[in-house]
């Protein structure tokens, strides 16, 4: 045997001999190439997980479960409104009745559980879930899922108030949140921006609805009567959807320009300077039946959703 080939068989055999006598009996030989993990890394990897975990998945699916039920008592309010009836339709105005029943607290401790943890789920949609796509993806789910955030989390917390006995009016607190705004340094041009932000979230509500990305969040049910049915949900409830948005707004950016906070009241706001209007009411209508369809789609998802 040539005296190269030699030594390279000796060498082979004396590092198998180290192997073998290191190892213990049981101990799993590893030979893939092992990569090196930054910390950085690590700790992605780990909040996409647990973004990703099962126990998050069920309770953010209650979550889509709950908003569809608010938006369904909230059309169902503007609807009476329309018909001469009273109400606020808004958040306060559909969680108020539930409140005050016998299993209130438990009902809105529940509420602020599930709104919580879909307002986690979407922060996983907005940062570890995309961390791998292009940067145009990642900039358009921060923008979107992050809108979202704000808004699960803002209805957790008018939960948590209710459930702690102290739930107010939505419009008031829109009010004095208006308030607050103004009176910073910033004033003014940081109100307007609040009411550009919620209009933009609207037109994109809108835009989602129109060329039906919503089909994506969903199993497909193409060539279905049902798949036809959730179409026509999905459309019509997200166009009204941003259309109510875009409504409060306006008020907002209305509330920013008058200088005045009592401007900014908010959704049910918006609807009853609309029914004060001559082609208020049908306007109304559509918009009521519109987010009655949303909340309906949105039990959908809730169901057969992707996670």
């Amino acid at each position: 045997m040539p005296r190269r080939l030699l030594r390279e068989y000796t060498d082979g055999m004396s590092i198998g001999r180290q192997h073998h006598v290191n190892r213990r009996p049981g101990d799993r030989v590893d030979t893939a190439p092992q990569k090196d993990t930054s910390p950085q890394e690590g700790t992605a990897a780990s909040l996409e997980r647990a973004s990703n975990s099962d126990s998050l998945n069920v309770l953010a699916r209650a979550g889509f479960a709950v908003m569809a039920l608010l938006h369904i008592l909230i059309g169902a309010v503007a609807l009476r409104l329309v018909l001469g009836g009273y109400g606020d339709a808004d958040t306060s105005g559909a969680l108020r009745p539930l409140a005050v029943s016998a299993a209130g607290r438990v009902l809105m401790w529940g509420g602020f559980a599930a709104c919580t943890a879909l307002a986690l789920w979407q922060l996983g949609e907005a940062t570890v879930r995309v961390r791998r796509q292009s940067a145009g993806k990642r900039l358009s789910k921060a923008v979107s899922s992050g809108a979202l955030v704000v808004i699960y989390g803002s209805v957790a917390l008018t939960f948590a108030a209710f459930a702690r006995g102290e739930g107010g009016d939505s419009g008031d607190s829109t009010a004095q949140f208006s308030a607050t705004v103004l009176a910073s340094p910033a004033g003014m041009p940081a109100l307007t921006a609040v009411g550009l932000l919620v209009l933009g979230i609207g037109v994109y509500f809108i835009y989602k609805g129109s060329r039906r990305k919503f089909r994506t969040e969903l199993r497909h049910f193409e060539g279905t009567k049902r798949g036809r049915v959730i179409d026509l949900l999905g459309l019509t409830g997200h166009i009204a959807k941003g259309i109510s948005l875009i409504l409060a707004g306006g008020l907002f950016i209305l509330a920013a320009v008058q200088n005045s906070p009592a401007e900014s009241t908010g959704l049910d706001g918006s609807l009853k300077r609309l029914l004060d209007t001559p082609a208020g009411p049908p306007i109304v209508t559509v918009i009521a039946a519109g987010l009655i369809f949303y909340g309906l789609f949105a039990l959908v998802r809730a169901r057969y959703g992707r996670m």
